[in-house]
This record gives structure tokens, sequence and C-alpha cells, in this order.
């Protein structure tokens, strides 16, 4: 089991973002980062909206800060630490501008990517960026099938129900040989497309034990990972709280767990970190040891 995190500030959903966070930008959002890369803390993720309702925004949130971007800058001050998009809407891009967009910031990062991808589920956002909505799931499973060919090599060519073309040039492309691709979802249709054609499964919002009765009626590949979330953590102040939580996602069949934490200002968010790594560590999971170890 290995521990990634759900970075603070790129998201800011209502129910769970903090006051600290609301002034903070890139300087704190870096300075998690290299903390966490530093600690051996396996990922980092980011989410994608492009243009949420504002009617929308009052429940999910508004600020989504674009993985791309976030991602590349962050690339330039960690070492380590792998950036996983949670999630990259795969209906509002052609798979190509996915594969070099993508596949640029692995390049960039010496082949640190996870593409997180999902079907999406907000219709006005498709509406409002003229994405297809009634056929997205369909358009989904070719387009993974698209990017994922593209990602390996600079002259992709495939031939699928809605995308199709050969005789093209993307460079650069992916530098890992294989980029891992989580699938996200909360339906056993999502766990299907994940176990078919990605590495993992990135369920969002389900319970660890809807979670294992979902893996129990599939037959679940060799080397599939299974990422489950936790509610905002405080290891400093109830770390039997963080221990009954790793107990209950591995229970779910969670073989890579996604942190939140509770902090009150970046320097106690540092220090939560260095205590969850101790109390995570203590009870089996994974840390990369620093380059310099």
């Amino acid at each position: 089991m290995r521990i990634g995190l759900g970075l603070p500030v790129v998201t800011a959903f209502p129910p769970t973002t903090q006051a600290w966070e609301r002034g903070a930008g890139i300087t704190e959002v870096a300075a998690v980062a290299q903390v966490a890369d530093s600690l051996g803390f396996d990922y980092l993720t980011c989410s994608e909206h492009v243009a949420v309702p504002s009617d929308v925004a009052t429940v999910r949130g508004g600020t989504y800060w674009d993985p791309l971007a976030t991602f590349g800058y962050l690339a330039a001050v960690t070492h380590q630490i792998r950036f996983a998009t949670s999630v990259v809407v795969l209906g509002y891009h052609h798979p190509l501008a996915i594969a070099k967009r993508y596949g640029t910031l692995d390049q960039v990062s010496g082949g640190r990517l996870i593409l997180g991808v999902g079907v999406g589920s907000l219709k006005e956002e498709f509406d409002l960026i003229g994405a297809e909505f009634d056929d997205r799931g369909k358009r989904a499973d070719d387009a993974l099938e698209a990017i994922r060919s593209a990602f390996s090599t600079g002259t992709p060519s495939h031939d699928g129900p809605f995308y199709s073309y050969s005789g093209v040039t993307v460079e650069p492309h992916a530098q890992q040989a294989t980029v891992p691709v989580w699938v996200g979802g909360r339906s056993k249709r999502a766990l299907r497309r994940a176990i078919e054609l990605g590495d993992g499964f990135n369920p969002f919002a389900l319970p660890a034990t809807e979670v294992k009765t979902m893996l129990a009626g599939v037959e679940v590949p060799h080397g599939f990972d299974v990422i489950l979330a936790t509610a905002p953590l405080d290891p400093l102040g109830n770390p039997d709280r963080v221990r009954r939580q790793l107990d209950e996602l591995r229970d779910g069949g969670a073989t890579r767990i996604t942190a939140a934490i509770n902090a009150t200002s970046v320097d106690h968010y540092a220090d939560q970190l260095v205590e969850l790594q101790s109390i995570a560590r203590a009870h089996g999971a994974q840390f990369t040891p620093p380059e310099n170890a």
C-alpha cells in the first residue's frame, strides 16, 4: 500500500475547503508538494473542470486549477513524487490532444505521470463547451484506447468508432513505456472500463465496503491498483482515527490511498504530513526514500 496526497488549494470543494486555503496560491501548493516529495509520498492529485455553472459551483465548488499547468510547475520543484490527474474528463478533449499535452508533461517530469481519467457527469459543462454528453461512455472507451496507443509512439494510428487517424506525428510522446491509467467513476460499468482499459480503479465518493463488494464480483488483474480516498485526517490530533481509516480502506481493497489533511496553515499541513508518514509507515505503507538517501 502506498499513500498519495490530494493537493490542497487547487480544488475548492465547499464542505472541505479550509480557511487557510482561501488566501493561498502556488507558493503554498509548491511547499506542500516539496514536503510530500521529501517524505516519499507516492503521488499528488489535481482535478479538472473547465467552467462550472455558478449555481452548481455552490455545491461542487468553482475553483479547479488546471492539472497540466499545475503539475508542470510542480515538476520543476520536486524530484520523485508522481502526478495523478483526478480526473481528466475524456469527453472534453480529442485523444491526441491528451496524448500530446500529458505526454509532454511525462517528458518534462521525468516519467512521473499517472493519467487519471473519467467519463464526466456535469451535463451543463458538456453543453457549455460543446462536448457530446449522451454517448460519452462509448466515446470514452474509444478515446482511452487511442490515448494509450499514442502515449507510446510519436507516430500513432487508431481506427475506432469515434476517433480515427493515421499518418500523423505527435511529438513529444510519453517518456514512460506504459503510462499508468486510473479510471474514475462510481458504477460497475466504470469498474469494467478500468479493468478492461486501465491499470487502476479510482472510485469517487464510494464507501470502502461498497468498493469491496464491487471488486468481489469481478476478476481483478494482477498488479491492478485500487485507489481509495480518506476523509480529512488529523494525524497529530487524532492518530487513532488515521489508523482506523487506513485499516478500513485497505480492507476495502485499496492498494493506494489518497489522503486529505486537516490543517490550519501550510506549516501545520507540513507537520501533519510528517506525522502521517510515521503512522502509515508503522501500519505497513511504503514510502519512496529520498533521492540522496
